[in-house]
């Protein structure tokens, strides 16, 4: 258990360093495509604004400046308004607004983007936003402070000598704050009356999923890759796992083989070693009954050699068994009284048939050997009084044959391994029941041989119930 843990643990760990890989190398290209996005609508918005210029000699903000400079020119010539060098809040309120509202009905660019976009066949499904960072009004050599936003004034200001930007000059481009929004143009307006910072920024909405179309192929990919990497692993730790069941078997069963052995091999022994001794030899009583003990442990070391070998050859060759047309009320009769008389009346058996006097083909030692070691379990794996219980019927036209016993009861967990060959269900990984873990597979493979199936339903300590079903 501390060995498959550990190795779940790893795997486990080492997938999730992939995924955490596999997310940076697709943020960095989500990054990537977002960058070239900007870029290239950047670009091109600086070309369409080179191409308006030549055409018609403006930039798209000459009507805007035109009337921001004669609002600027009446409210200087208004003496009433300006109280030393400031004005009022209210007025200062006022004429930003107005300021904001003339840039966004005035301005021509935005139609003139759209057309140039929709020209070179890209999206033109933006809107357009415009950020005012500063607004001053400039009397003679007074300036007047109007409005500053609390971001420009983080920003670099020029230093004592560089001059003051002319007219459609462009400051360092920032990044605006949400990520669909790309800055377009940003400067310094400045005539006798104003002057005038703001930016022109085009903000896409459907920019992520443009992004996403882009860096689908790759996220596909990345994905793909986990689900691949996360399959190799569950199959190799599945064949693992198995492997290391199959090993368990294997050493179970040579140990229960070795045990299973030893006892008539042993208990031969001994009788060999008994008719050795002088006081026995003298004795036809005591020589008879020995006789008997070594003839009967040889019978049973012969089972358990072919019974090895016969699940050796079933390996090798397909399994054929010799069907004959029988009476199976009547077989089942025979096999139950049978048992009952050979292990002494070791178990309470009732018997209940409705088979309605059908025939079936059966290959009667095979056969026999199913229902005895259906019936050899239900005393074995009992740990009191057994009680079984045969029934019988037809259903579908199969033969169904149910051996229900008030034993130990089998686990969910071993009833999915009870009929592969060798394995035992066990608790504590202890054994307390010899045997070498085929019979139920015995019984598995003969009924398959019929054209039939096996199946088990159970619960711990509440007993078990076999159902067989043969066609006819």
């Amino acid at each position: 258990m501390k060995i498959r843990n550990t190795i779940l643990a790893l795997g486990i760990f080492s997938i999730l360093i992939l995924v955490a890989a596999q997310l940076i190398i697709i943020r960095g290209i989500w990054n990537q495509k977002d960058e070239l996005f900007n870029l290239r609508y950047r670009l091109f918005s600086q070309d369409a604004l080179s191409r308006m210029n030549r055409i018609w000699s403006t930039d798209g903000f000459d009507t805007a400046r035109f009337l921001i400079s004669r609002k600027s020119q009446y409210i200087l010539s208004d003496t009433s308004m300006i109280k030393g060098d400031s004005l009022s809040s209210q007025s200062r309120q006022d004429l930003i607004d107005y300021v904001k509202k003339v840039l966004y009905m005035e301005e021509d660019v935005s139609q003139f983007l759209s057309k140039e976009f929709e020209r070179m066949g890209i999206d033109k499904n933006f809107k357009p936003k415009i950020v005012v960072n500063r607004f001053e009004l400039i009397n003679q050599d007074q300036t007047i402070p109007v409005y500053l936003s609390p971001e420009f004034a983080k920003r670099r200001q020029p230093r004592p000598g560089e001059g003051r930007p002319q007219r459609g000059t462009r400051p360092v481009m920032r990044q605006p704050g949400r990520t669909s929004e790309i800055l377009v143009w940003g400067g310094r307006n400045e005539n006798n009356y104003y002057r005038l910072d703001f930016d022109y920024i085009i903000d896409f909405k459907d920019k992520q999923k443009v992004v996403l179309k882009e860096t689908a192929a790759s996220l596909g990919l990345s994905l793909f890759s986990i689900l691949v990497v996360v399959s190799l692993f569950l199959v190799t730790y599945r064949n693992l796992m198995e492997e290391k069941r199959l090993s368990n078997l294997k050493t179970d069963f040579i140990n229960n083989m070795t045990h299973e052995l030893k006892t008539p091999l042993s208990t031969i022994t001994v009788a060999g070693r008994t008719l050795e001794m002088p006081q026995i030899r003298s004795n036809d009583e005591k020589i008879l009954e020995t006789a008997k003990l070594i003839g009967k442990q040889s019978i049973h070391l012969n089972q358990l050699i072919n019974m090895i070998l016969e699940i050796s050859m079933w390996e090798r060759t397909q399994f054929q068994i010799d069907k004959k047309k029988v009476k199976i009320e009547e077989i089942m009769h025979d096999i139950v009284v049978s048992f009952k008389t050979g292990c002494g009346n070791c178990a309470e058996l009732s018997q209940k048939y409705n088979f309605n006097g059908i025939s079936v083909d059966l290959d009667i030692v095979y056969f026999t050997t199913l229902v005895n070691n259906l019936l050899s379990n239900a005393v074995k794996y009992s740990d009191k009084d057994p009680v079984i219980n045969i029934e019988g019927y037809t259903e579908d036209n199969k033969a169904v044959i149910k051996v229900a016993d008030n034993g130990i009861g089998i686990s969910k967990a071993d009833q999915k391994h009870i009929f592969d060959k060798f394995y035992r269900a066990s608790t504590g990984n202890i054994h307390k029941y010899k045997g070498l873990g085929l019979g139920l597979y015995y019984v598995k493979k003969i009924a398959e041989a019929h054209g039939g199936d096996v199946t088990v339903s159970s619960k711990p300590g509440k007993g078990s119930i076999f159902t067989v079903t043969i066609p006819y």
